[in-house]
């Protein structure tokens, strides 16, 4: 039995340990927001953060989360009535256009914003490597670069 906290809730798992953490939130806790992607931890689709930092939950084991705690795109929000500034500024810059891959786009977004917390646009090429296949590059660049004023801005 596999005991960790996803968005600030104990649960267990009680399969197959080698499962991969995304089938684990997909499949068992019936968390749909992270997405299945490439399967090779390639395109970020499935992005969770894991003890505080951006993952990719398909090349994850949940064998390898005991004690850890996960917070995926349902769980980022501060309160129900308070989006998280990345997700503020993805909506004020009308980012997603299938929006397939926003939810690990978001995610990886939150981890670079609290290791940079003003990314040049260099920062950004070099720490988002998740694929947009719409190629939405230039509105989630102006919504990390808004989110950055907006975290900036609540201190």
């Amino acid at each position: 039995m596999i005991s960790f906290t996803i968005n600030q809730e104990s649960v267990r798992f009680d399969g197959d340990e080698d499962t991969p953490l995304l089938w684990v939130i997909r499949d068992h806790l019936k968390l749909k927001g992270t997405k299945f992607g490439c399967g090779i931890g390639q395109c970020g689709a499935c992005t969770v953060h894991v003890d505080g930092e951006a993952r990719k939950s398909c090349t994850m084991r949940i064998s390898r989360m005991e004690g850890r705690e996960v917070i995926t795109i349902e769980g980022l929000a501060p309160s129900a009535d308070r989006l998280h500034p990345v997700q503020v500024a993805w909506l004020e810059e009308d980012v997603p256009q299938c929006g397939y891959c926003q939810a690990g786009q978001i995610m990886a977004a939150a981890d670079l914003l609290t290791k940079i917390p003003n990314p040049s646009d260099e920062d950004i090429a070099r720490e988002i490597t998740n694929i947009c296949r719409c190629g939405t590059y230039v509105r989630i660049r102006k919504a990390i670069q808004r989110a950055a004023g907006l975290t900036a801005g609540a201190k």
